[in-house]
């Protein structure tokens, strides 16, 4: 099996990284710039004799690298800048999307492409209808990063660990994602039972802007440690084929009444990719709050006039 990895930046490198150090395929790291994918595969391939993989790993500024690859991971993109609108960022960074579905598409044309370029939502919604794939093999990261998030948060407030919590955080990967107490437990309980109100909308709040909180500490970056380890969490559902249950960003058509939109909602993957879209018993209020922020994620999607 091999894995494509584009985008060799912190989240690309790093989740090329976990998933060579994970030993179940070879991998390929793929980058625009001349010499960063090739010298930090170098890298990574000299700790094999201390970490003892056996796959190989190969970076490259061409895409002849990844043919036959099971999985193709798109991280490439661009931050958005000072001074940059939104619709600017959502402007380059579609066409980068577009042109490596295109290309490694073509050199792949078996795999399961899943989506980390940000605006998530949007983007996997564009690598979709670019493709011309079947919905169960494009699919984006979203809840996995928000739920570890939110799961993070809770065990500092809960004094528990955070393999005690499984969170549900639906929607948008932006300001409008929702945060479900009532389907997010700890050791078995919903978290409503837990916390009362405020603590609920506190956490929801940190879990949102989450991202942000980080780039605040940083100042010249971003998170990539828990993006990688979200994604390939995701990589290693479908290599193992285990069908766990995670929120990725998936294509709706009539699930949770929404259509021709890609949300985060709670889904089953394997070998195949989503297996299933599992469909929470969401009351009319958190039936209200996943179709207005769905209907954000249908602004981003008109301004890429596809």
């Amino acid at each position: 099996m091999k894995i494509t990895v584009v985008g060799a930046g912190n989240v690309g490198a790093t989740l090329a990284q976990r998933l060579i150090e994970k030993d179940f395929a070879d991998i390929a790291l793929v980058d625009v710039v001349e010499g960063i994918p090739q010298g930090k595969a170098l890298d990574m391939r000299q700790s094999a004799n201390a970490l003892g993989f056996t796959h190989k790993l190969a970076g490259s500024n061409s895409y002849d690298v990844t043919a036959g690859s099971s999985i193709i991971v798109i991280t490439a993109g661009i931050a958005r800048k000072p001074g940059m609108t939104r619709d600017e960022l959502i402007g380059i960074n579609a066409r980068i999307v577009r042109e490596v579905v295109e290309k490694a598409l073509s050199l792949s044309p078996d795999a399961i492409f899943i989506i980390v370029t940000n605006p998530v939502d949007a983007m996997t919604y564009l690598a979709l209808k670019a493709s011309g794939l079947p919905r169960n093999r494009v699919f984006g990261l979203s809840g996995v990063l928000d739920g570890g998030r939110l799961a993070a948060f809770i065990a500092e407030e809960l004094n528990v660990n955070a393999s005690d919590v499984v969170p549900c955080v639906m929607g948008e990967h932006g300001g409008s994602m929702v945060v479900y107490p009532r389907f997010t437990t700890v050791n078995g309980k919903p978290l409503a039972d837990l916390v009362d109100e405020e603590k609920q909308k506190a956490l929801a709040e940190r879990t949102v802007n989450g991202g942000a909180e980080i780039v605040g500490y940083l100042k010249t970056g971003s998170a990539f440690y828990a993006p990688s380890a979200s994604v390939a969490h995701m990589v290693k559902a479908v290599v193992t084929g285990s069908g766990v249950q995670m929120n990725c960003a998936a294509y709706l058509d009539g699930e949770y009444g929404l259509s021709d939109v890609v949300v985060g909602v709670p889904v089953k993957l394997g070998r195949t990719g989503i297996q299933e879209i599992v469909e929470l018993p969401l009351n009319d209020d958190e039936s209200a709050t996943l179709k207005t922020s769905a209907e954000a994620v249908r602004k981003t999607i008109t301004a890429l006039n596809l």
